[in-house]
């Protein structure tokens, strides 16, 4: 059993996920219900997450998300949704009833309209705070600051792992830009086999790397989630230059419930497992 979350701002997911684990709920519903929780809080959209999120340079708020079991072949994600304050629970619905894996745009839409989700004005998903750095973009060119993503992991008791990514992405992108977060491999990967990991940051960069991946290859070659993410990380650094190296952050779970975590830029994250009474936050310094 185990919870882990991307950023000190997981931390209330996380907790809540630490209860719904002991209280015997499938890892799935965990990860899309605190995620939910998250995208849904127009306090948590400075974050770069769901309601209240950054439009992009039209001053519409897109959002991503994605959902992946260890169970083969469990994958679902969407991708510059609009409309939506909880993308990661139609990312879900692309899982479990939709024959395909991602769902885009106009069609991501239309596929949360038939599943029975409020498609709501874009004034309801901006918060004053973005809206007011969305101005200051329109009248001096000024780009917020913010590379925060929600990362989920949880491993629970049936033995059952799953992830969860999303993001209303980079402020004032390019309508229709899409990051790693909804790509499996990339934002996120799962194998009951091994565990799972999740990646936060520069998402244009992340994405040439599939670093989830390779973090759950390597945890199944028998490193710790620990050694598997400094690993990636250091390879990245390797190969473009440690000078160089944009801003990404690793967390992995594996299915012993041990966590690890490593970043280029100082990176708090949230976890609990089995022996553990509370929820704790570690930070990575770069």
């Amino acid at each position: 059993m185990a919870a882990m979350g991307t950023w000190s701002f997981s931390q209330p997911a996380v907790e809540k996920m630490r209860s719904m684990i002991l209280d015997g709920q499938n890892a799935t519903d965990v990860v899309e219900r605190a995620a939910a929780d998250v995208e849904n809080d127009v306090e948590t959209g400075r974050h770069i997450v769901g309601r209240g999120g950054f439009p992009n340079s039209r001053g519409i708020v897109e959002c991503d998300a994605a959902i992946m079991e260890g169970v083969p072949g469990r994958f679902g994600a969407v991708a510059a949704l609009r409309g939506v304050g909880q993308p990661c629970r139609v990312a879900r619905r692309v899982m479990d009833r939709s024959p395909h894996s991602l769902l885009v745009g106009e069609g991501a839409e239309a596929f949360a309209q038939e599943q029975g989700f409020t498609i709501e004005t874009n004034d309801s998903m901006l918060s004053s705070h973005t809206l007011t750095a969305y101005q200051e973009f329109l009248e001096n060119g000024q780009h917020a600051s913010g590379h925060d993503t929600i990362g989920l992991i949880a491993l629970d008791l049936s033995g059952n792992i799953t992830v969860g990514v999303s993001t209303s992405g980079a402020p004032f992108k390019a309508p229709g830009r899409v990051g790693d977060s909804p790509l499996p491999g990339s934002g996120l990967y799962a194998d009951h086999t091994v565990g799972a990991a999740a990646a936060t940051g520069d998402g244009d960069k992340i994405m040439c790397y599939c670093p989830s991946f390779h973090v759950v290859q390597l945890m199944r070659q028998g490193s710790s989630p620990q050694e598997a993410c400094t690993s990636v990380l250091t390879d990245i650094r390797k190969r473009i230059g440690k000078e160089k190296c944009f801003q990404i952050g690793l967390i992995a779970l594996n299915m012993k419930g041990e966590v690890g975590a490593a970043s280029s830029v100082e990176f708090p994250y949230t976890f609990w497992n089995q022996g553990m009474d509370s929820v704790e936050k570690r930070v990575i310094s770069y």
